[in-house]
């Protein structure tokens, strides 16, 4: 799979938006007479200390470029994790990327194919984006077990991430966050795309993994309806995802932390991306959430309008329950009319 890198790099500019759980930063070559083209915001939900985190990384690899990524912390160091995510993973991939260029040939891919020719064929870039993504994602859970002081052995993040080079979209999935994009149609105005799978251990194929790791799949007789992932002997730790970063007590049974990593090319029906951790989509659908988007008075107002309606809809579906952390990145892709 090539070479991937563990060096330590140098830290990107940060810029923080006035909230600690999310970060929007702006390059220097895109910071003089371009407006941001993202918006973020991430609300604690009613379970203790809020441990989603989120980036908007504008002027990444190129000059309109970006990086965004949502990470969704679990387990008792959960919120520690997800942020080292966001503050590590975005230089540790772009230094990726940057070797496999020096290392690699223009035409390593074109016997590859799209499918039944219906779809982009993905550019050339793409095949180094996502091998650079295997190797950062790799490296990036390394970095976690290596930590001092810090354990993760029932503690973890989600990432979705997704990465912006001119017209094409480079996106990355690890767990139960999820990415939708809100495109144009002629008669039904913006409906969704889904462009993620969420990685959960229901899931036939990642149920398989784990079994096959001597991991077991079950879920509780209170909720029946979520499958978590148990150790073999073990009742415990019951995790509700079947890829993080960390949860190293589960790594041997089926828990990876290999993204699940997928290509779209940008045509003019794409109106904008939108990020979310899974407190978002339980309460809210993919359709709801870009009907939301869409009607929000600016890009700017875009992200916090979608976590207010999912918190609210927390409140009223699940009276009973704890509101799950909220947290939303939403990237434009054209400029509002």
């Amino acid at each position: 799979m090539g070479i991937c890198i563990s060096s330590a790099s140098s830290e990107i500019h940060q810029a923080d938006d006035g909230l600690e759980n999310v970060m929007h930063v702006q390059e220097d070559i895109v910071s003089h007479g371009i407006e941001k083209r993202g918006s973020l915001y991430s609300k604690e939900g009613s379970k203790g200390v809020n441990q989603d985190a989120a980036v908007v990384h504008q002027g990444y690899g190129m000059e309109h470029g970006a990086f965004c990524g949502v990470f969704d912390g679990h387990g008792k160091n959960g919120h520690i994790v997800s942020r080292t995510v966001r503050n590590r993973l975005p230089s540790l991939l772009l230094n990726q990327k940057n070797a496999l260029e020096k290392i690699k040939t223009v035409g390593d891919h074109n016997n590859e194919k799209a499918d039944g020719g219906l779809a982009p064929l993905p550019s050339e870039s793409f095949h180094k984006w996502k091998e650079a993504c295997i190797c950062a994602f790799k490296v990036m859970d390394k970095e976690i077990k290596l930590q001092e002081g810090l354990d993760c052995s029932c503690s973890g993040t989600t990432a979705v991430v997704v990465v912006r080079q001119g017209e094409d979209l480079i996106i990355a999935n690890l767990g139960d966050s999820r990415a939708v994009l809100g495109r144009t149609n002629d008669q039904k105005g913006i409906m969704p795309v889904q462009l993620t799978t969420d990685l959960k251990p229901g899931v036939p194929s990642e149920a398989r993994r784990i079994r096959q790791c001597n991991g077991r799949v079950l879920a509780l007789k209170e909720e029946p309806h979520v499958h978590r992932v148990w150790l073999p002997h073990e009742d415990s730790p019951g995790l509700a995802m079947s890829r993080a970063f960390g949860d190293f007590l589960l790594k041997n049974h089926g828990i990876i932390a290999l993204p699940d990593i997928s290509y779209h090319r940008v045509t003019s029906k794409d109106q904008f991306i939108i990020l979310a951790s899974d407190g978002v989509w339980d309460v809210l659908s993919n359709k709801e959430v870009v009907s939301i988007v869409s009607a929000a008075d600016s890009e700017q107002a875009a992200a916090k309008a979608v976590v207010e309606a999912a918190t609210a809809a927390w409140k009223r579906k699940f009276t009973s329950s704890k509101v799950d952390d909220c947290t939303v990145v939403c990237l434009f892709l054209q400029t509002r009319k």
